[in-house]
C-alpha cells in the first residue's frame, strides 16, 4: 500500500524556505554556465573518442578519479569519473540509450566547474559531503551510430534482470559497488511529448520510478521524490509550465525501477523539446544548472524538509505535440470540399557516419486535431490545399537554383522543379523546391498520412503560403523556418 504523508504548516513553510534559498547558487549557475560549457561538444551526436579525449584531460587533474570499469560489446572503454572524499555516493549515469546525449553533454560543464577556481564554498560542500561518481556515455556502440539500442540490438534499459550486456553487467557492478546512496538516470524523450492538457513541451521530465507494482512510497523513493520537487522549482524559473512527469507504474526489467529496489534513491531524467533548440543546448544548460543545484541539495541534507506533496501535481507526459500543426484547411477530394486539421512532423535522417542528419518530414495525423498542439501553428481557415505544380523550366545542376527567385515560384503555385543532373552526394535541396530528376514522375496529390506534406496554401485562388517538406513559408513575407526540401530521382 502507499505510504500516506501528512503534512503540516510549520513543514511546508520550511519547504518553501528550503527552495528560496536554493535561489541563490542556481541563478549564478545559470548566469555564469557560458564559462563553463564544454566548447568541443556542441551537437546531440556525441561520439565515444569525443569523450574520452575530454577524460583524458580531466585525468590530469588530482581532483578526479578515473577508474575505467567495463567495456562495450565493441570494446570501447567504459569508465567511471568520481570526485569528492564525502560518505554520501551519488551515482549519474547518462547516455543508456546511444541517441541520448543532452545530459552527457551537461556531465562535461559539470567537471569543468569542478575544477574551476570559481564556487569555492558551494564545492567545499559538495566534496566533502559526498562523494559524486559519473558514468558518462553507457552505450558508446549506439553513440557511434546514433542508436537506442546497443550492437547486441538490446534496450539497456530492459535488461536489469538478464544482464545480457556487458554494458548492462557494468552498471550493475558500479552500483553494488559504490551502494550508491542517491542515482541520478540521464536520458532524452521525443521532442514530441507536452505537458498533459497545455501546449507547452516537456523540455524536462522526471520520474521517482516504483520499486514494486504497488508503487509504494519508501524513505528511499520518498527523498527522490523530494529532490524532483526541488528540481521541478527549479527549471519552472526557466521553462515556466515545460515540466513534465512519467507514469509509474513498475517496469520489472528497468533499471531505474531496480536500481530504485536495490536501495539508491533513483532520479530519472527526460530531456525533451524545446522552441528553436534543435540540438538541445538550452535543455543542456538546465540540466546542468538544477543537476549541481540538486547535488548541492543533498550535499547540505536541506532536501529532506522538503515535501512530497508537490510530486503529484507536476503535470504527466503526454504525446500531443507536433512541429507544425495547420488547422482548419479546406480540402477538396472526389469534388467535394472538407476541412481537415494536419499534424506535421520533421523527421531527422541521419548522413553517413551519424554525424549529422537532414529532414524528411510526413504527415503523421489528420482530422479533428483539436486536443492537439504544434511548436508553430497556423489557422488555415479561409485557405484550400492544393497541389503543388512543377516549375516548367529544367534547371541543370541544384547549384543553378540560387539564380532563380524562388518565392516568385512558389507564388506560381510550384513546388517542384526538375533538374538535368543530380549529384549522388547531394541528399537535399537546399531551396524551399523539391527536386524532380528529368524523368521522374509527380504522384496524385492527396493529403495522406505518412506522406511528405508539400502542397500550397491558396486563397480565393491565389497562393498565400506554401508547405514544403512540412515547413511553412510565407510567400508576402518570404519568411519561414525553412531547412530542406526534398529530392526525388
Amino acid at each position: 500500500m502507499k505510504l500516506l504523508l501528512f503534512i503540516p504548516l510549520a513543514l511546508l513553510i520550511t519547504t518553501n524556505t528550503v527552495l528560496a534559498q536554493s535561489g541563490n547558487i542556481t541563478e549564478s549557475l545559470y548566469d555564469t554556465y557560458e564559462q563553463y560549457k564544454e566548447p568541443t561538444l556542441r551537437k546531440r551526436r556525441v561520439k565515444h573518442y569525443e569523450i574520452q579525449s575530454l577524460i583524458s584531460k580531466h585525468a590530469a587533474n588530482k581532483a578526479f578519479t578515473i577508474r575505467k570499469v567495463g567495456e562495450s560489446i565493441e570494446g570501447r572503454a567504459l569508465n567511471l569519473v568520481s570526485i569528492g572524499s564525502g560518505k554520501t555516493n551519488v551515482l549519474l549515469w547518462s547516455q543508456m540509450h546511444g541517441d541520448e546525449p543532452t545530459a552527457t553533454q551537461g556531465i562535461f560543464d559539470i567537471f569543468n566547474f569542478m575544477v574551476s577556481d570559481d564556487f569555492k564554498a558551494e564545492k567545499k560542500e559538495i566534496l566533502d559531503n559526498l562523494t559524486v561518481h559519473f558514468l558518462p556515455m553507457l552505450n558508446p556502440d549506439g553513440a557511434e551510430r546514433f542508436q537506442r539500442r546497443n550492437l547486441l540490438g538490446v534496450d539497456i534499459n530492459r535488461d536489469a534482470l538478464r544482464l545480457q550486456s556487458p554494458e548492462s553487467k557494468t552498471l550493475k557492478y558500479v552500483r553494488d559497488s559504490l551502494n550508491a546512496d542517491f542515482g541520478f538516470n540521464l536520458h532524452d524523450q521525443s521532442t514530441y511529448y507536452n505537458a498533459e492538457l497545455t501546449e507547452k513541451p516537456a523540455t524536462i521530465s522526471y520520474l521517482a520510478p516504483a520499486f514494486n507494482y504497488e508503487k509504494d512510497i519508501s524513505e528511499k523513493r520518498g527523498n527522490a521524490m523530494k529532490i524532483i520537487v526541488f528540481m521541478n522549482n527549479i527549471i519552472q524559473k526557466y521553462a515556466p509550465g515545460q515540466v513534465g512527469r512519467y507514469n509509474d507504474d513498475f517496469e520489472p526489467r528497468a533499471f531505474g525501477d531496480n536500481i530504485q529496489k536495490w536501495g539508491t534513491s533513483t532520479i530519472l531524467i527526460e530531456s525533451g523539446g524545446y522552441a528553436n533548440d534543435i540540438e538541445k543546448q538550452e535543455i543542456r544548460k538546465l540540466n546542468y544548472v538544477s543537476i549541481l543545484s540538486a547535488i548541492y541539495t543533498i550535499a547540505k541534507e536541506n532536501y529532506k524538509e522538503i515535501s512530497i506533496d508537490d510530486y503529484e501535481k507536476i503535470p504527466e507526459n503526454d504525446r500531443k505535440l507536433f512541429n507544425l500543426k495547420i488547422t482548419n484547411a479546406t480540402y477538396n477530394l472526389l469534388g467535394k470540399n472538407y476541412v481537415l486539421d494536419l499534424g506535421i512532423n520533421r523527421l531527422e535522417v541521419d548522413k553517413e557516419g551519424n554525424n549529422d542528419f537532414w529532414y524528411s518530414s510526413r504527415i503523421i495525423d489528420q482530422g479533428d486535431l483539436s486536443t492537439y498542439y504544434g511548436y508553430e501553428t497556423f489557422d488555415a481557415t479561409g485557405y484550400e490545399v492544393k497541389q503543388g505544380k512543377i516549375y516548367p523550366n529544367v534547371v541543370t545542376n541544384i547549384s543553378d537554383l540560387k539564380g532563380l527567385n524562388v518565392i516568385d515560384i512558389l507564388k506560381q503555385g510550384c513546388a517542384y522543379v526538375r533538374v538535368a543532373n543530380i549529384s549522388n552526394e547531394t541528399l537535399v535541396s537546399p531551396f524551399p523546391l523539391n527536386v524532380l530528376g528529368s524523368k521522374t514522375e509527380l504522384p496524385d496529390f492527396q493529403l495522406k498520412v505518412g506522406n511528405n506534406p508539400t502542397f500550397i496554401l491558396e486563397k480565393k485562388g491565389v497562393p498565400k503560403y506554401a508547405v514544403i517538406n512540412g515547413f511553412l513559408i510565407d510567400l508576402e513575407s518570404g519568411k519561414g523556418d525553412f531547412e530542406n526540401a526534398m529530392i526525388y530521382r
